[in-house]
């Protein structure tokens, strides 16, 4: 994928106030840490994670996706007459129809001719609505395009705790492992077309690879699917994940190098998906970029999903760790196996 006429003109990002450190999760783990002799802190321990977000109990998505995209439009001049398409990418909704992004759209005002729809695909949703909306703005179909989504890990966490401690295994703990880290944001990605941009900030290319027969490694949902009446499941096989993901990452980084015609020294700065500090100490060494090129938020903030990416970029930005002129690759990688990196001359 190549574009010429597609400018990132603004992230607009919103995070909860409410701290969950990983210190408090152990603490609400006791019971299985207890029977299964595991001595506290093995969360941080193991993923780098200190502490996550989360929204207050009963938060819409959509709103606080609105309140993510209203950000973006101030950031960017942009009104809400110009949005030519507004697309939800979050995992969480607020139900099932009708798609999120028509309250999100009801909201900041967006409608008329406006394209509005829900786009899912793990935690490269985001990622894959930029796509899409970058390839109409190429096509000269609108100038202006925002892309929104909210995540929010309370639910799951709190699920998941009380799974582990109510059947305290060794499976049920290295499978609910992975839920721990999950934090709460909501960001929006503002592009715009060339010649109605006020930035710097050009998307010029990206890569996506697929290897769906991983696809049962990471699952989250009803486990009778979405219309039956078990309670919400998130299981992840995190050493595979990690196996296989950093194995796709590796032919994805080959493919969007040829595709960009960088050489891997070309790349200024890296803004990875946030998930733990063995993922991204193995992704950057296999694919040779020092860790002196990326910015990270996982520490902090934790894996929100969809939201990782850019919020992280966001802050990457705001920190001046991303200059302008330079060349910087956002690497995205979801459960299914997905993976999506896209080039960008900041």
């Amino acid at each position: 994928m190549r574009w010429a006429k597609v400018h990132v003109e603004a992230i607009g990002v919103e995070l909860p106030d409410e701290v969950l450190t990983s210190a408090d999760i152990d603490a609400r783990l006791a019971p299985i840490h207890q029977a299964l002799r595991i001595a506290p802190g093995q969360l941080e321990a193991l993923t780098g994670i200190r502490a996550r977000r989360r929204w207050p109990a009963g938060t819409s998505m959509a709103a606080v996706a609105a309140r993510a995209g209203r950000r973006a439009l101030e950031q960017g001049g942009v009104t809400a007459g110009d949005v030519g398409a507004l697309l939800y990418c979050g995992v969480s909704r607020d139900q099932l129809e009708p798609a999120t992004a028509c309250a999100v759209a009801a909201a900041l005002g967006v409608g008329g001719e406006a394209v509005v729809a829900d786009v899912s695909n793990a935690c490269l949703g985001l990622l894959n609505g930029m796509v899409e909306v970058a390839n109409r703005i190429e096509l000269g179909q609108l100038r202006a395009g925002l892309v929104v989504a909210a995540e929010s890990s309370r639910e799951i966490i709190d699920a998941t705790i009380s799974r582990m401690n109510a059947e305290p295994s060794m499976e049920r703990y290295r499978l609910g492992l992975a839920t721990m880290t999950g934090g709460s944001g909501a960001a929006a990605v503002l592009l715009t077309a060339a010649d109605f941009s006020a930035t710097e900030h050009r998307l010029v290319s990206g890569v996506a690879l697929a290897a769906p027969q991983h696809h049962h490694l990471c699952r989250w949902g009803p486990s009778r699917g979405l219309l039956g009446e078990s309670a919400n499941v998130m299981e992840t096989d995190a050493s595979q994940v990690l196996s296989h993901g950093v194995e796709l990452g590796r032919a994805t980084w080959e493919r969007f190098l040829e595709t960009s015609q960088w050489r891997r020294d070309d790349v200024d700065r890296v803004v990875c998906h946030q998930v733990g500090a063995a993922n991204r100490r193995d992704i950057l060494s296999t694919i040779g970029v020092p860790e002196a090129k990326d910015f990270s938020t996982f520490d902090r903030l934790g894996n929100m999903g969809t939201v990782s990416l850019p919020i992280t970029a966001k802050l990457a930005d705001e920190a001046g760790f991303l200059q302008g002129g330079q060349r910087v690759a956002f690497l995205g990688i979801g459960s299914g196996l997905n993976c999506l990196m896209l080039g960008l001359h900041w």
